[in-house]
């Protein structure tokens, strides 16, 4: 759900998006399981939409044993691929998993558009409590403990955060050469 800036802190596990360097883009967020009970939610099943404009920042609060993901592109459309899934960048998140005994983890993906043959559109993603961060720029010229499509079958990248809050900070368009952050 959507929360106000004065009160995530209130929650435990946040995501604080950043809106792009110019222009308004897209964000759909997803369950990994879809409404039919298949793992389907990134294939049109978004259970959050929204718009960001450059330099506009807006906070979603999870729920313990949430996972899934989200996907940002500039303009009212999120690219998909051939299937019909979601194909620009992903951030992905695991928050509190009962299996994986309240861990936490996150990353940042370019598994899709490069599978779609499309845009890789840069994202950070970072656990402002550990300092964890997830890094691709744009056209995955810049890749640092993220997936891309040849690093696919490998478990483990990313943020791997023990039980306890998880506070977020996703970059949208996130151009290393340009950025301050």
């Amino acid at each position: 759900m959507e929360v106000a800036s004065t009160s995530a802190k209130e929650h435990q596990y946040v995501v604080q998006f950043n809106g792009p360097r110019s222009g308004q883009w897209t964000v759909v967020v997803w369950n990994k399981i879809g409404p039919d009970g298949k793992l389907d939610g990134w294939f049109g099943n978004a259970c959050k939409e929204f718009s960001i404009d450059q330099g506009q920042t807006r906070y979603l609060a999870f729920e313990e044993n949430s996972q899934g993901g989200w996907t940002a592109s500039p303009g009212p459309n999120i690219p998909v691929d051939s299937n019909g899934g979601y194909s620009s960048t992903w951030g992905e998140f695991d928050f509190g998993s009962s299996i994986n005994s309240g861990w936490s983890g996150f990353d940042v993906s370019a598994i899709a558009p490069q599978y779609a043959r499309q845009q890789v559109q840069g994202m950070k993603i970072c656990d402002s409590i550990t300092g964890t961060c997830s890094i691709i720029t744009s056209n995955a010229s810049f890749v640092q403990n993220a997936y891309i499509y040849a690093n696919r079958n490998i478990g483990g990248i990313g943020g791997n955060l023990p039980p306890g809050p998880v506070k977020l900070v996703v970059y949208l368009d996130f151009d290393q050469e340009t950025s301050t952050v």
